[in-house]
């Protein structure tokens, strides 16, 4: 018995001492924690953020803008920040080498001599530093000639080297229509490039990388976990060239006049299709002298009251109200006018000689007096005011067109007898005349467009299709608004109103003997309410809107021009000529505006000819001909090479690039063209649209940063 009660108690001692061992050890591990937490979080919470395992966002190459014969208008070029980590290399391959990689380093940075550029990888290397900048925004070919310096050609994991890709945007046709392109950039992102933007980004990919420092991070590997997807393509309705002279006609007015800023906008007439919108803004560069660029949209964004420009609408109004006919009698009274307490007077010299004349003769000699006196005849009784309204309203000047550009402007558009717009006696005649209403560029253009196009209202556009790798995703047809703005017979009227205005009236200077158009000038004052007051300056605007030719319209378009400090500031004097010269040359270049001189159907053209003579990068030529599924022998391991054909056989050879001569690029594609070229440091600009037929430098020339131009065809 006493044995029994001994091994009890000698178990029970056990059970104890562990117990007491299991309450110490979780004292321990609570202090410890405790410690952790509260004495040194903050310690290890910083080494924790200092050096994380993270799957980090690879940027997607975003896809193309193309104009509509599928030039590009903006493009992404691939460029690279290389680094290097020193401690991946061993020491045998690290010390028999540093000289010779720091020797090649010399020659791409210069930055450094040989001599620092061994000190600088050699002090990193024993510092234990794994990410050290070689070079940033290297170019691709650039990218694999560093690939292959001594360390490096052993890659990431063995020679250390990094190669991190980046893209930027490439506009080949800069400036032209910059704003309405647009841009994407950390603080904001505007035009096509902005409404476009989820369309054109792509989907990024992963990589899991490690986290060196705040903003600094090493790939683990050269492959990504998630390849990122290229943004798609989206085909504009832009035509390069209506573009190139709508920009030059406009540049030139704005500069010479020294304006504040200038719009010009092409429309199809039946489309609603934009194939040219520039806008040019005065600015100040670098060099404090005064310019003129893109630096905001003021055709889709600024509201401004437009003056004569919306008598058409005023007349279109009492027409389709069925007060007025066109050969109407109106009294004018010398051009000089008294509504209540204010005042209004006519511009032109013809209207002081005249006191009475046909509606249709006052519209032509845009007389303020008789335009202002018929709305105020026949929409003050009886306070019809709001069916003036409800009639512009009916034309849509009331309302944005829906175009895909961000930030379009509301019309303003006064409410009958509203006293929160301040509604006057002197409301309607002043509205008759375009003022005490607002409306933008692009909004007043889709008016004139729709009486071109006898009645039917489209909405405008700028983007007809996405596609990726050249195939159609989707397609944006042109869209009808309204089947009819007005009846049949309002519609005729006001075509034959603004034919008048070129024949007879404010623009008959401007018109011309191989083709007739319709137009109507415009002329406003920004302040007019102020002038009375001597110590504020008067400022104008100038325009003009119309289309062409007049018995088929293709094209509509708008001119303004705000603030023209220089010469005069009538709409016919500084916006008109803008509008001539863009007609002209559309009358020259387009086809659009020639039958055709063989009725014949044309040959079919050979498709099945093999490809001859194209240059460009060796993978690429590759790869495409092995999706074909097309027999080649490659008779060249060079990355730039030359496609020819012998009988049905293709074979690629090698082409030599000069290391600082100029190359021959002629028979590349535009890209393969930009890489080599911007790569080797000569500033490009490109004409036409294709591969490249000609350059602006002989091959072989000595390299010293000039400027060549491509012409492609």
């Amino acid at each position: 018995m006493a044995k029994i009660i001994n091994i009890k108690n000698e178990v029970l001692v056990r059970v104890y001492i562990v117990g007491f061992l299991i309450a110490l050890v979780a004292l321990i591990l609570i202090g410890q924690t405790a410690k952790l937490k509260f004495v040194e979080g903050e310690k290890w919470r910083t080494r924790r953020d200092s050096f994380k395992l993270e799957e980090i966002n690879v940027e997607a190459e975003p896809g193309n803008i193309f104009a509509a014969d599928g030039s590009i208008l903006a493009t992404s070029l691939p460029f690279f920040d290389i680094r290097f980590d020193p401690t991946e290399a061993d020491d045998e391959l690290f010390n028999e080498n540093i000289d010779s990689l720091a020797h090649c380093l010399a020659q791409v940075n210069p930055e450094r001599t040989d001599g620092g550029w061994k000190m600088l990888l050699t002090d990193k290397r024993n510092a234990g530093n794994k990410y050290v900048t070689i070079k940033k925004k290297v170019g691709y070919s650039e990218m694999e000639r560093m690939k292959a310096f001594p360390i490096f050609k052993e890659g990431q994991f063995g020679g250390g080297f990094i190669a991190q890709e980046r893209f930027r945007r490439y506009r080949p046709f800069s400036p032209l229509a910059n704003r309405t392109l647009g841009y994407v950039n950390k603080n904001n992102k505007v035009g096509l490039e902005r409404s476009f933007f989820k369309t054109l980004a792509g989907e990024s990919g992963k990589r899991l990388m490690y986290r060196l420092g705040r903003d600094s991070w090493m790939p683990v590997s050269n492959l990504t976990e998630i390849e990122p997807q290229k943004g798609l393509d989206i085909v504009s309705t832009i035509d390069v060239n209506i573009q190139d002279y709508t920009h030059k006609a406009l540049y030139n007015a704005v500069s010479k006049s020294k304006a504040e800023w200038g719009v010009a906008i092409v429309m199809e007439v039946k489309t609603g299709a934009i194939k040219a919108i520039s806008n040019l803004q005065e600015f100040e560069t670098r060099k404090k002298t005064i310019d003129w660029g893109e630096t905001y949209n003021n055709a889709v964004g600024a509201r401004y009251e437009p003056g004569s420009t919306y008598k058409l609408a005023s007349i279109m109004a009492l027409l389709e109200d069925g007060y007025v006919e066109l050969d109407d009698l109106i009294e004018i009274d010398s051009g000089k006018y008294q509504f209540y307490e204010e005042v209004m007077e006519d511009s032109g010299k013809e209207s002081f000689v005249t006191d009475t004349t046909t509606i249709q003769h006052a519209f032509e000699i845009s007389s303020n007096v008789g335009i202002a006196k018929l709305v105020h005849q026949y929409y003050n009784q009886n306070k019809n005011a709001k069916r003036f309204i409800k009639t512009l309203k009916s034309f849509y000047l009331h309302l944005p067109t829906g175009i895909e550009l961000v930030g379009e402007a509301e019309p303003y558009l006064k409410e009958a007898y509203n006293t929160e717009d301040l509604w006057s006696g002197t409301t309607l005649p002043w509205m008759a005349i375009g003022y005490e209403s607002e409306i933008a560029p692009i909004q007043l253009l889709n008016f004139y467009n729709a009486v071109a196009n006898n009645g039917r209202l489209m909405k405008p556009y700028l983007v007809k299709e996405i596609q990726q790798e050249g195939k159609t995703l989707q397609r944006f047809p042109p869209t009808v608004v309204n089947r009819r703005i007005a009846s049949k017979g309002t519609i005729q009227a006001a075509q034959t109103l603004l034919e008048g205005v070129v024949e007879r009236g404010t623009a008959s200077k401007l018109k011309s003997n191989r083709y007739r158009f319709a137009a109507k000038t415009g002329t406003s004052q920004t302040n007019y309410h102020r002038l009375k007051s001597k110590n504020k300056k008067v400022k104008h605007v100038g325009s003009f809107a119309g289309y062409f030719p007049a018995e088929n319209p293709i094209y509509s378009c708008i001119v303004v021009i705000k603030d023209p400090k220089v010469g005069s500031y009538y709409g016919g004097d500084v916006a008109g000529p803008v509008f001539r010269q863009i007609a002209d040359k559309c009358f020259e270049t387009q086809p659009a505006f020639y039958n055709s001189m063989d009725s014949k159907t044309a040959d079919r053209l050979q498709t099945e000819a093999l490809p001859h003579n194209n240059l460009g990068y060796r993978n690429d030529f590759e790869q495409i001909l092995q999706s074909l599924e097309m027999d080649y022998t490659t008779r060249t391991q060079n990355e730039w090479s030359v496609v020819t054909s012998l009988n049905d056989s293709l074979k690629i050879r090698r082409r030599t690039i000069p290391e600082k001569q100029v190359p021959n690029v002629v028979g590349m594609g535009l890209r393969d063209a930009l890489y080599l070229l911007e790569n080797k440091g000569l500033r490009v600009k490109v004409t036409g649209a294709g591969k490249v037929r000609k350059q602006s430098i002989i091959p072989g020339t000595r390299i010293r940063g000039q400027e060549i131009k491509l012409f492609l065809g």
